[in-house]
């Protein structure tokens, strides 16, 4: 097979063939900003996943002739012209007789979406196959949360969806060149972590498709990430491309766009107007911020108080970096086995090189972890984060390297509820202190594992699961994110209400209780005081 090959994917191209990428921003122009700046719905995501209930041009022209007349009345002409999506009730109820592993598996068919219909016009991309969104105001699938949701499908037998979640993402790199932040247009000029190597991992494990099935798939977000890093001199940068003092080139986060991101742009205007940086700067650092996943954190803030002192573009990430080391170690071991053996042998450099490069500029022997590297400043950040655990993740450590980092874990980011994501507490930033995160647990534990730090790790699943299950005990539900303390409080944070659902959570956890058959989290049940209904359909 070559890059130019028919694709092995069931793809009814008929069906996604309306994909419409303009972005609601571009569409609607004044009339967006009037909604979105008015305030007309309380969360700016409501409007951008609005779909028009006749064509976007006539609805524009009849916003023009009318706005100025006396009386005009906002909000009745976007409810007259659009139709708000509506989170069905279902009728799932939390049983108080499941356990946390049922309790999961019921929740896979709920967060499950059939795309047989596509709303004409709308912001969502269509897809070719049912697909799992995280839950709450999450309605569309995302890039890295995927990853984690699917080992939770995996754990429970739901190989179909999985293939059918496989063929989505290959669809979405053949069609785009990479995978979008989520299946919006409003998302197509970012991506997300980029996880699909991983993916290809679990999909041969559990018998979806072989690995090598994915191989142009892979290069082509390969393209994508490195895209004119070759043609870099030292101190120069192109999209998502760093090129460093000794000419190593390593990679950052970006955004195609400098505006506000549309579902959160009243946020970010009033974000920029706290700046006297140029507002076009904060935005896009606002949204190489979101490509990361890590939206917000006090890892990319110049001031940890401040989110107008945003500099995600300035800043070398470890985890982005690690992930396309094995991107790129993935690439060469497919095509060593498919005997293209000069493509094998071009990304065994490229690996090669990613990690002498990340030894050099990312790993601090005198602190014994990995830190993110501020290119523009020419030094390292002095911020730990849970990220210093990738390396281990993807096995790019050495074994002196891995036991100095669980060291520093073990010292400064274990929490009582699991691994804390940063050290940094009261930035009112959800990507910090005391907030902590599904896919992070994942990813420190494996890590861990790998090197046989099994202690630690087992410390930090063990502490994860406890968590999970008091306020799944409580309040019969698991949600997007945890307050890393034995109270089962409410994790608070972020531009927006803790969202229950909640995909990455149910994978994670349902992943980590098969492998820990022992832990008490397999003994508690939904709402010990009273079984509470699902939230409309996106969370039970």
């Amino acid at each position: 097979m070559t890059d130019t090959d028919p694709s092995p994917f069931d793809y009814d191209t008929h069906a996604v063939s309306a994909a419409d990428t303009l972005t609601p921003a571009d569409r609607y122009q004044e009339l967006f900003v009037a909604v979105q700046t008015q305030r007309v719905f309380p969360d700016s995501k409501t409007f951008v996943d609005c779909a028009p209930r006749q064509h976007p041009e006539r609805i524009l022209e009849a916003y023009r002739a009318r706005n100025q007349e006396p009386g005009f009345d906002l909000k009745c002409f976007v409810h007259e012209h659009f139709e708000v999506y509506q989170r069905k009730p279902t009728e799932f109820v939390a049983d108080p007789d499941n356990t946390l592993s049922e309790h999961i598996d019921r929740l896979w068919p709920v967060l499950t979406r059939q795309p047989r219909k596509h709303p004409e016009f709308s912001s969502l991309l269509p897809l070719p196959h049912d697909y799992v969104v995280p839950g709450g105001r999450f309605t569309e699938m995302y890039y890295w949360d995927s990853y984690f949701t699917m080992l939770g499908l995996d754990e429970s037998g739901h190989c179909e969806l999985l293939r059918s979640m496989a063929d989505n993402f290959a669809y979405l790199i053949d069609t785009y060149g990479h995978v979008p932040n989520g299946n919006r247009s409003y998302y197509l000029s970012r991506s997300q972590p980029p996880v699909f190597a991983l993916m290809t991992d679990l999909f041969e494990e559990s018998g979806v498709h072989k690995a090598h099935d994915y191989l142009p798939q892979l290069r082509k977000e390969h393209a994508f990430w490195t895209e004119g890093g070759d043609q870099l001199r030292p101190g120069e940068t192109h999209r998502r491309c760093v090129c460093l003092a000794d000419g190593s080139v390593l990679n950052r986060y970006w955004d195609e766009r400098d505006t506000p991101r549309e579902e959160s742009y009243l946020e970010d205007v009033e974000t920029a107007r706290s700046s006297s940086r140029p507002a076009h700067e904060v935005y896009r650092d606002l949204r190489a911020g979101a490509e990361s996943g890590w939206d917000f954190s006090s890892r990319w803030l110049g001031d940890p108080q401040r989110l107008s002192s945003i500099r995600t573009t300035k800043i070398v990430p470890i985890d982005l970096n690690c992930f396309l080391y094995h991107l790129e170690r993935q690439i060469c071991r497919l095509s060593e086995a498919k005997g293209w053996h000069s493509c094998a042998e071009e990304f065994r450099q490229r690996a090669q090189a990613r990690i002498a490069a990340i030894n050099r500029y990312l790993w601090s022997e005198q602190q014994g972890a990995y830190f993110d590297y501020d290119w523009s400043l020419g030094q390292p950040r002095d911020n730990l984060t849970a990220a210093t655990l990738t390396p281990l993740f993807v096995k790019l450590a050495s074994e002196q390297q891995a036991a100095r980092v669980a060291d520093v874990v073990r010292d400064r980011l274990l929490a009582p509820g699991g691994l804390s994501t940063t050290e940094m507490s009261g930035t009112g930033e959800q990507w910090d202190r005391p907030n902590g995160w599904a896919p992070l647990q994942w990813i420190g534990i494996r890590g861990l594992q790998y090197y046989g730090h099994d202690a630690l790790a087992l410390q930090i699943e063990e502490r994860w699961l406890k968590i999970v299950s008091l306020l799944y005990e409580r309040d019969s539900k698991l949600v997007e994110k945890y307050v890393l303390r034995p109270s089962a409080e409410h994790a608070g944070g972020g531009e927006y209400p803790l969202q229950d659902g909640f995909g990455w959570t149910n994978g994670v956890t349902r992943k980590l209780m098969q492998e820990d058959p022992t832990h008490e989290a397999h003994r508690c049940r939904a709402g010990r005081c009273r079984p509470e209904r699902a939230d409309s359909g996106d969370q039970g």
